[in-house]
C-alpha cells in the first residue's frame, strides 16, 4: 500500500502524505494543498476531515468500540471510578495509589465557591436555563483566578485550574438549580465521593442531609465515566477552536458548554424524556407513535435511537442499561414513562425496521431514564453531561497546546454576489 496519494486538477498536481494512526486509521495530509495548488477541500460538518491527531480517545463506530487512552470503556466502567478515569483522560496513564489520593485531595480542596459568586447566581431570573448559567459562571470563575489565565500545560498553572474546574462545576450546577428553586446553598461534604457530593449539593436540606443510595451513587459515577470524552465531537471541537486563540481553559470549557447545550448534542437525552412524556400525556400507544415516526412527513421523531458514529451499537448504552435496571430495582421505582421506554426498546431490538437501519437505543436513551429515576430535573440533564465531559475537554485543550497547533481558521467557498457598485439611496 502506497504511503502517498496523488491529487490532479487541471494542470495542477500534488502528492499527499498518508498519515496512519496506531489503530490503522489513515488520513491524507492536505496541510500544503492550498499553498501548492490554490485549492481547498469542501466538507460541510467536517464529517470527512481530521482536525488533529490525538492520543486521548479511540472510537471504531463500525465495531462499537470506545477506548480512553487505550483502555476499553467496558473495563473502565466495571473497575474504575470517575476520579480515576478523569486522571487517566487528563494525564494519559492510570494513577498510582499516591497519585489518585493527591488528585482526589486537589478536587476536594477546590469544592467551595467564592462567596462573592453568590450574587451572580441571584442575578439570574428563576427560569434561567441551567446550561446558560453554567457557561456564564465558568467565565465568572475565571475572574476570581486571574493568575491562572494562561496556556500552561504542566505544573500548577495547569493542574490547579483543571482541578478547580472539575471540582467547582458541581457546585456551580447545584447552586444554579437551588437558586431556581429558592433553596439555600449547601456546603460540600469532604467525606463523600465526587458523585455523592454532587447529589448532596443538589438535594440536601438544611436539617435533612441527603444520603445517596450506593446504587444511585455508583450509577451517577458510571454516567460520568461514560461521558468523560468522545473524540472530536461538536463541543470538544469547540473547546479546541476557542483554545487555539490562546483563550484560557475557563473560556474554552465555557464555550464547550454552549456547544453541548443543543438538542442534537448534549440535549438529546432531554428530548428522549420529552418524547416519552408526550406519548404518555397524549395517551398514544408506543406502537402507534413508532408508526408515525416512520412517516417522513410526520412531525414525530424517535429520539434516543441510533448514533452518527456508532453503526452497530453504542457500547455506552449497553453498559448504562444494566445500571438503569439496578437503580430502578434498588429504589423500587414505578414510572409510566419507563414502561413506555422499555416497550420502545423491545421494538427496536426485535423489529426489522429498526435492525436494518441500526436504530438501536443509544446512550442518550438510557441516560435520560437513569437521570429521571435519580431525581435530576430534565433541564439539568445536559448539565450532568457537561460535568462528565470536563476531563475530556480539558485534556483536549491541553493536548492542542502541547502540539503547538496554529489558531483554527477554516476556509470557505464563497457563493455570494460578485463585485458591484454602490447605489445611492435615491436610486434604489
Amino acid at each position: 500500500m502506497s504511503d502517498k496519494a496523488t491529487l490532479k486538477y487541471q494542470d495542477k498536481e500534488i502528492e499527499l502524505d498518508a498519515i496512519t494512526g496506531t489503530e490503522e486509521e489513515t488520513g491524507l495530509d492536505i496541510t500544503q494543498l492550498r499553498a501548492k495548488t490554490g485549492l481547498i477541500t469542501l466538507d460541510p460538518g467536517y464529517a470527512n476531515t481530521g482536525s488533529c491527531t490525538s492520543d486521548i480517545t479511540f472510537i471504531d463506530g463500525e465495531k462499537g468500540i470506545l477506548r480512553y487512552r487505550g483502555y476499553a470503556i467496558e473495563e473502565l466502567a466495571e473497575k474504575s471510578t470517575f476520579m480515576e478515569t478523569a486522571y487517566l483522560v487528563l494525564y494519559g496513564e492510570l494513577p498510582t495509589t499516591e497519585q489518585l489520593a493527591l488528585f482526589e485531595k486537589q478536587i476536594s480542596d477546590e469544592s467551595y465557591l467564592h462567596y462573592g459568586m453568590k450574587g451572580h447566581f441571584e442575578g439570574f431570573p428563576d427560569k434561567a436555563p441551567p446550561m446558560a448559567v453554567l457557561s456564564a459562571m465558568l467565565n465568572v470563575l475565571s475572574c476570581y483566578n486571574t493568575d491562572l489565565l494562561t496556556t500552561a500545560t504542566e505544573g500548577p498553572k495547569f493542574t490547579v485550574p483543571a482541578a478547580k474546574i472539575i471540582s467547582k462545576v458541581r457546585a456551580i450546577a447545584a447552586w444554579a438549580y437551588r437558586t431556581s428553586q429558592g433553596k439555600p446553598f449547601m456546603p460540600p461534604r469532604p467525606d463523600l465521593s465526587y458523585s455523592g457530593n454532587f447529589l448532596h449539593l443538589m438535594f440536601s436540606q438544611t436539617f435533612d442531609m441527603y444520603e445517596p443510595h450506593p446504587d444511585v451513587e455508583r450509577a451517577l459515577d458510571l454516567f460520568l465515566i461514560l461521558h468523560a470524552d468522545h473524540e472530536q465531537n461538536c463541543s470538544t471541537s469547540t473547546v479546541r477552536m476557542v483554545g487555539s486563540s490562546h483563550a484560557s481553559m475557563f473560556s474554552a470549557v465555557s464555550a464547550g458548554v454552549g456547544a453541548l447545550w443543543g438538542p442534537l448534542h448534549g440535549g438529546a437525552n432531554c428530548e428522549v424524556i420529552k418524547m416519552l412524556t408526550k406519548i404518555h400525556e397524549e395517551g398514544i400507544k408506543p406502537r402507534d407513535f413508532v408508526e408515525k415516526a416512520k412517516d417522513k412527513n410526520s412531525p414525530e421523531k424517535l429520539m434516543g435511537f441510533g448514533h452518527r458514529v456508532y453503526k452497530s451499537f453504542d457500547p455506552r448504552a449497553k453498559i448504562l442499561k444494566g445500571q438503569v435496571d439496578a437503580v430502578l430495582k434498588a429504589l423500587n421505582i414505578s414510572d409510566p414513562l419507563l414502561d413506555i421506554a422499555y416497550e420502545l426498546e423491545e421494538m427496536a431490538r426485535s423489529e426489522e425496521y429498526f435492525i436494518e437501519r441500526n436504530l438501536y437505543p443509544n446512550v442518550d436513551f438510557y441516560s435520560g431514564i437513569l437521570l429521571r429515576a435519580i431525581g435530576i430535573p430534565v433541564n439539568m440533564f445536559t448539565v450532568l453531561f457537561a460535568i462528565g465531559r470536563m476531563p475530556g475537554w480539558i485534556a483536549n485543550w491541553r493536548e492542542m497546546h502541547v502540539q503547538s497547533l496554529r489558531i483554527s481558521r477554516p476556509r470557505q467557498i464563497y457563493t455570494g454576489a460578485t463585485l458591484r457598485d454602490y447605489t445611492p439611496m435615491e436610486q434604489r
